[in-house]
């Protein structure tokens, strides 16, 4: 509950400065029952409201933030709190880690792909000169808060785009994720008892791969299947001055499809996951979200991100590749004709 964020601020040592930074889209129901609890503990909270769309993650958007924490004089034992998805927590993450080299960040995810991914691992980041993620650091919040009522809260195209992130986790480590999918009427009636188990599952496979490989030499990049592409298709899907287009999460759908394609074809895994991405009418392709004459300029636009993927490090961009459940490598895609094959019917399902 709120109270025990307030319980938990209170007995860390710090300077009494704190910053709430929250979405301007979460439920105001919420925000107010959080902000009244806070200001009980802490009368003097700063808040500070953002609008949590990638178009904002941006170097604009992160030195804005730093501006605050100037100008309210904190110091390395100030707290700063986001409230919000993927792309607050990226940015409060990256301000608390570049100001005075770090102050005291605590997370509450509140989207579902927040809460089942982005919001462990310690990665933050914002996008320039088009790339994804391009500027960032490592660095871990304090704690991390899911709520169940916020749970129940989120947007119906919000907490459906966070499933292709639990379908990652199910492909790179053997668990019972898919079982739990495939109750899909318990996953929509959002029963806690079932997504609990799920947010647990996907966390711990996320530990698993992060835990000892916290800067992304090997293992962790495994935690990346699907976003070579997603990527790739969200660059060429971005808009500067319209709210996103495609969610992250749904582009992962896509982008899984695309990698098992890339590495196997349309075999056993590929229709799986085509299936569990239909039965929560999460997109399998990006024909809705594109007009036909855009067809041929977009693909071309999709290729060229690919290689402007931030895994790259030689002139092959890097990909994961799935021979089974469980069995997954970080593999580099050298065959530049299948790469454009993979888009043509995957992306565009032509």
């Amino acid at each position: 509950s709120y109270t025990n964020i307030a319980k938990h601020l209170i007995k860390n040592y710090h300077d009494q400065k704190i910053l709430l930074v929250y979405d301007k889209n979460i439920n105001k129901k919420i925000m107010n029952y959080f902000i009244h609890d806070l200001k009980v503990s802490f009368p003097k909270i700063n808040l500070y409201l953002i609008q949590g769309q990638k178009l904002n993650k941006n170097t604009k958007g992160l030195f804005k933030l730093l501006d605050v924490f100037f100008d309210k004089k904190f110091t390395k034992r100030s707290i700063v709190v986001s409230c919000g998805g993927g792309v607050v927590g990226d940015i409060c993450g990256l301000a608390s880690s570049l100001y005075l080299r770090g102050l005291l960040h605590y997370h509450i995810p509140t989207t579902m792909t927040a809460i089942i991914d982005s919001c462990i691992g310690g990665k933050t980041g914002i996008n320039h000169k088009g790339i994804i993620n391009s500027l960032g650091t490592y660095y871990h919040p304090e704690r991390v808060y899911i709520s169940r009522n916020i749970l129940q809260l989120i947007p119906q195209r919000e907490y459906i785009a966070g499933i292709p992130e639990i379908i990652k986790c199910g492909l790179i480590r053997k668990s019972n994720i898919f079982s739990l999918l495939n109750r899909k009427k318990e996953v929509l009636n959002r029963n806690f008892s079932l997504i609990s188990k799920m947010i647990r599952l996907a966390l711990e496979t996320k530990i698993k791969f992060f835990s000892e490989d916290v800067y992304e030499q090997n293992k962790r990049l495994n935690l990346n299947l699907g976003h070579t592409f997603a990527h790739a298709m969200e660059m060429t899907l971005k808009s500067d001055n319209k709210p996103d287009i495609i969610r992250h999460g749904e582009a992962v759908g896509i982008g899984i499809l695309c990698e098992i394609y890339y590495a196997k074809g349309k075999n056993k895994e590929f229709q799986t996951v085509k299936k569990l991405l239909k039965t929560y009418n999460l997109p399998t392709d990006l024909k809705a979200y594109i007009k036909k004459k855009s067809f041929k300029k977009m693909k071309k636009e999709i290729y060229k991100n690919i290689f402007l993927d931030k895994k790259t490090i030689s002139k092959y961009p890097r990909y994961i590749k799935v021979s089974k459940i469980g069995k997954t490598k970080v593999a580099e895609m050298k065959n530049f004709a299948l790469i454009r094959k993979t888009i043509n019917e995957v992306i565009f399902s032509l």
